[in-house]
């Protein structure tokens, strides 16, 4: 029976080439474009699970105030909390990543890619170590832990093992340990560990265990035992807030500490400041999944339409089995037979396309995602996939196409109208409503984005280069600003601490009068030079800008338009206010008009701008059209002053925008599958035309031996879908709105949505409807009526 059912499947699609290939190309097409999606989102969600005790690591997170979140925790904290929790088994501390010179003969780089860490970093992670031993790989204060390919770009090989590189033109440091390549699904990503005894007796936060200065990552492992509960969780946390509340003055930062799983560190860490960059986003994995349902929920909508279209072409057959005996179940079996086969077919397309597609698609995700066909349950997940596809997409003509009455088939009285008709239109109409969600959502992203990269940020980003104040530079920081300022192409220069890109630092110390003392807010705070605002192109709302003339500028501030209003200040009375931060007391001097020195999705937070003792980066504006030639000066100064170091810069716009990479990832890929959902639509809606032009075609002929027109054919013809796509518009606006809100609602500033993307979209795919089914049309318009009529 099986092999029977086989060969008149395999008839069935023979016989009908152009129908079989509209239903396994759209099938393909929707399994192809959800395989690709689902790696996507398989990636996204396996993130530091490569780690052998990842269900038993957190990262300890601090809210202080309701706007402030960090990442990060003071350097006596862990050590701390293990002496007084025996639910804590091991901690190690992460800093914030360092660039370093080495050198060994004549190579030479700066890494940017590095952390000092405790010993216990191999303990807790799973990294695999090719060479070394992972107990004392981080013991030794002048040892090194590399990658395997630091190691191969210093050494030639991974066997650096005992090796030495020179460290900032000064000391010499062993490499410990060698590390295969960190797995790109790390939330940790580096090239080299230094020991944080390297530092330990110099910084004093390490020195002293201090408990009131943020500025580490730190990672704890607990017991086996322990119980993840949210209860047991939250009681953990409430406990570490306690001992830190023991631990410092009433008067410091007061705070709640919460432990975050590691494996949601990737995905789940948008709130969170002062964090490590490159993580992802669960909003873009939600909306992805969704789409890759849409997708293949469209797909399996066209197999359904053109098989309930074409019921009347097999009526006669089931009628005839039906007659000699046939039992409805073994039509059903037959015929979600059929269905598998198809999806079978396409699934074997599909891969073929995903196999060819998937290095370009890595090149718009910027990921490195891979078919494992050698993985079992890669295989399982495929066929189930496609099993899933048959049962759905052949589950109603299987069940209508059953169900017929063989007295009426065989009479020729049976009517392929009424509920399959409104089955059809009901598919007809979600693909649209789908497609339409998609095309609106398409805009809105795009909209969104290039809202980002053209936002004015509050000051003018073009044409901003800088050079990081590394090496011999801090103690020529006199002649520096002397080279700079001789040259016309680099004399338009500050120097400021951190850029205004990512700020990380801030206190919560600011005094000023009329402060409630109960009330404690995180400030962050810049150092810059006297031309900050000069260069970056500010605006100076009230009193005025730093400058030499005024020694004591040394001790006063500029304060952003945000900070004046938390000081409960107005532009009329805040010039001369007395101001205490980070321990300085001063006066306010001036107030700079609001601008963006974190991610947009952030709102503008209060900023204390001093003057910088210490230096940083030293950015320059670089003349129109002169950029090369400005490269070339500042190459040259950092040549003469800081001989052995290399020179490295870079541009403020670019730091700017690789904020933004996810932003940038998600609507390429958006995009991309929009217009794939939108295109299997119209394989569906095509060969749905073009069935039904041929059923019509009799009809067609007597029209036009009546004297109808071609453009009174096409109209007839196109007028049916046309409804269906303006049921669809007035189903998918409201449920594209909802969506569209949803997703800005990530963004502290983001676009204000137009009404009109609503029609245009909804106009696009009417257009899209028209033009794929006016084809089909304009050929049984402009075809000869004599040949659809001899046989009358």
């Amino acid at each position: 029976m099986l092999k029977n059912y086989l060969k008149i499947a395999i008839r069935n699609l023979s016989r009908h080439p152009a129908y079989s290939f509209l239903n396994i190309t759209g099938l393909a097409i929707g399994m192809a474009a959800s395989v690709l999606i689902l790696l996507w989102v398989q990636n996204e969600l396996s993130y530091d699970r490569f780690n052998a005790n990842a269900d038993q690591i957190y990262r300890i997170t601090v809210v202080a105030s309701d706007q402030f979140k960090a990442a990060t925790n003071p350097a006596g904290m862990p050590a701390g909390l293990q002496a007084a929790m025996p639910e804590i088994r091991n901690t190690v501390r992460v800093s914030h990543p360092v660039e370093t010179l080495f050198e060994k003969g004549d190579i030479q780089f700066v890494e940017k890619k590095g952390f000092y860490a405790d010993s216990t970093l191999l303990d807790i992670f799973s990294f695999p170590l090719i060479k070394g031993d992972r107990r004392t790989a981080l013991q030794r204060p002048d040892g090194i832990l590399i990658s395997e390919d630091m190691a191969k770009r210093y050494f030639g090989h991974s066997d650096a093992l005992g090796k030495t590189l020179k460290k900032d033109n000064g000391e010499l440091v062993t490499v410990t340990g060698v590390l295969a390549n960190i797995p790109a699904t790390s939330s940790l990503q580096f090239d080299y560990i230094l020991p944080m005894s390297a530092v330990a007796r110099t910084v004093d936060e390490l020195k002293n265990s201090v408990w009131d200065k943020f500025n580490f990552y730190s990672y704890l492992q607990l017991d086996k035992n322990f119980v993840p509960s949210i209860a047991n969780l939250d009681a953990l946390d409430g406990k570490m807030t306690q001992i830190y509340q023991r631990h410092i003055p009433r008067d410091k930062l007061k705070a709640d500490f919460i432990l975050q799983p590691l494996t949601s560190i990737h995905l789940h860490s948008d709130g969170l400041q002062v964090d490590l960059p490159g993580h992802g986003n669960s909003q873009y994995v939600s909306i992805f999944f969704i789409v890759a349902v849409f997708i293949l929920a469209v797909a399996c909508i066209n197999f359904m339409n053109l098989a309930t279209a074409r019921s009347a072409r097999r009526a006669k057959e089931v009628g005839l089995r039906k007659v000699v005996g046939a039992v409805r179940g073994q039509l059903i079996g037959q015929f979600l037979g059929e269905s598998l086969l198809i999806s079978f077919l396409a699934l074997v397309l599909a891969i073929v396309i995903v196999s060819l597609s998937l290095p370009a698609f890595n090149v718009l995700a910027e990921k490195d995602l891979h078919l494992h066909f050698s993985d079992g349950t890669f295989w399982l997940s495929l066929i189930g996939i496609a099993a899933l596809t048959g049962l759905l997409a052949g589950s109603y003509p299987a069940l209508y196409l059953s169900g017929f009455q063989p007295v009426k088939v065989l009479k020729g009285r049976l009517k392929s109208m009424g509920g399959n008709l409104a089955f059809r239109n009901g598919l007809v109409i979600t693909q649209f409503v789908l497609s339409i969600v998609l095309l609106t959502g398409t805009v809105v992203v795009y909209n969104q984005l290039k809202f980002i990269q053209h936002r004015n940020p509050g000051f003018t980003k073009a044409n901003l280069l800088y050079m990081p104040m590394t090496g011999e530079i801090w103690g020529r920081q006199a002649a520096l600003r002397d080279e700079f300022s001789r040259n016309p192409l680099t004399s338009n220069y500050t120097i400021v601490g951190e850029l205004p890109v990512n700020l990380i630092s801030g206190n919560v110390d600011g005094k000023w009068p009329g402060k409630d003392p109960n009330t404690q807010i995180v400030i962050p705070g810049m150092n810059v030079s006297e031309s900050f605002i000069d260069v970056f192109r500010m605006k100076i709302l009230a009193g005025r800008d730093f400058s030499t003339a005024f020694k004591t500028d040394s001790n006063n501030f500029i304060v952003n338009e945000t900070m004046m209003r938390t000081m409960g200040m107005t532009l009329n009375n805040v010039i001369g206010q007395p101001l205490s931060w980070n321990g300085q007391d001063g006066k306010v001097i001036g107030v700079v008009q609001d601008f963006n020195f974190k991610p947009i999705q952030q709102a503008i937070e209060p900023l204390v701008l001093k003057i910088n003792r210490y230096g940083g980066n030293v950015v320059v504006r670089a003349p129109e059209g002169q950029t090369e030639a400005t490269i070339r000066a500042m190459e040259a100064i950092s040549r003469k002053l800081n001989p052995s170091f290399p020179f490295t810069y870079n541009f403020l716009d670019q730091d700017l925008a690789s904020l933004y990479k996810g932003e940038r990832q998600m609507s390429g890929i958006f995009n991309l599958f929009a217009g794939l959902a939108l295109l299997i639509s119209c394989l569906g809606l095509y060969g749905l035309s073009a069935y039904l032009a041929q059923e019509r075609t009799r009809e067609i002929g007597v029209r036009k031996v009546l004297g109808a027109s071609v453009f009174n054919i096409v109209y007839l013809l196109s007028t049916g879908f046309t409804r269906l796509v303006l049921v669809s518009i007035v189903i998918a606006i409201p449920l594209a709105i909802v969506a569209i809100n949803r997703f800005l609602e990530g963004y502290a500033y983001h676009i204000r949505v137009n009404w009109w993307i609503f029609p245009l979209a909804a106009f696009a795919a009417l257009v899209v409807a028209w033009l794929t089914v006016s084809y089909e049309s304009l050929k049984a318009a402009m075809g000869n009526p004599t040949k659809s009529l001899k046989s009358e």
